[in-house]
């Protein structure tokens, strides 16, 4: 099933820089990405951009953001283009298909996150040399990579369910926008109504926690996520229902 699921992936990234037809639009949208996070941000932020690099974890999640698009595209779209039909039409098992999809998006937003990061690097080594080279914290880098391959595989998941249930690309495009307000932009918005005293008591636990522990027990819950919403997302992707919908 291994390889099936390359040629799914294959398929997938194909169709993400070709952009319906265009290789210089799809590529056009990799270089803006790479070029504001790894460029321009880390040329106005200086060296505080790798040694406080809150800027750059903030930045890190936008190539995850915009691949909510793609995979809201990935079967409401190819529904409504009629090439669903032919995908779900070949040899390809139904979970080699869902598998490659989100395989396809999840790497795509991922090694965009990991591309811009390390550009990052060499802009700040560039524009601000110190005489040796500069580089995120281990303690930050490798927690960091392994967060946004985690939130990616959930937003992907969610795009996938999300785009089962919508009549076509469009309509899956908004309900995704939707759940980003939900889950970034709403709770943004709602600690600036959190009382002070209550920020700073909640800044205080957060101090005497330990750390790792925190990071762990954060990972493990998206990580459950992840696990509980890819197996809804098996069920739910079944070739008779699709060619019938």
């Amino acid at each position: 099933m291994f390889t099936d699921i390359l040629t799914v992936l294959r398929k997938e990234w194909r169709e993400i820089f070709l952009m319906r037809g265009s290789v210089r639009s799809g590529v056009t949208n990799v270089l803006i990405l790479v070029g504001v996070i790894g460029i321009v941000m880390p040329w106005q932020s200086g060296p505080e951009w790798l040694t406080s690099p809150v800027g750059a974890m903030i930045w890190a999640w936008l190539p995850i953001f915009s691949s909510t698009g793609i995979i809201a595209d990935s079967i409401a779209g190819e529904r409504e283009r009629h090439t669903l039909e032919t995908l779900l039409a070949s040899r390809l098992n139904d979970r080699a298909i869902l598998l490659g999809k989100i395989s396809a998006t999840v790497l795509y937003a991922w090694m965009l996150s990991v591309v811009s990061m390390l550009v990052g690097v060499v802009t700040v080594n560039v524009a601000y040399p110190s005489g040796q080279l500069q580089f995120y914290s281990a303690s930050f880098f490798f927690p960091v990579l392994l967060l946004t391959l985690l939130l990616g595989l959930l937003l992907a998941v969610i795009g996938v369910l999300v785009s089962l249930n919508a009549e076509n690309a469009r309509q899956a495009y908004q309900k995704m926008s939707i759940v980003m307000i939900v889950v970034w932009v709403l709770p943004a918005l709602a600690v600036q109504f959190i009382p002070q005293a209550t920020l700073a008591n909640a800044l205080r636990f957060l101090d005497s926690v330990s750390l790792p522990a925190l990071a762990g027990g954060f990972f493990a819950v998206v990580l459950a996520a992840d696990f509980i919403l890819l197996r809804l997302a098996i069920a739910r992707f079944k070739r008779s229902r699709l060619i019938l919908a």
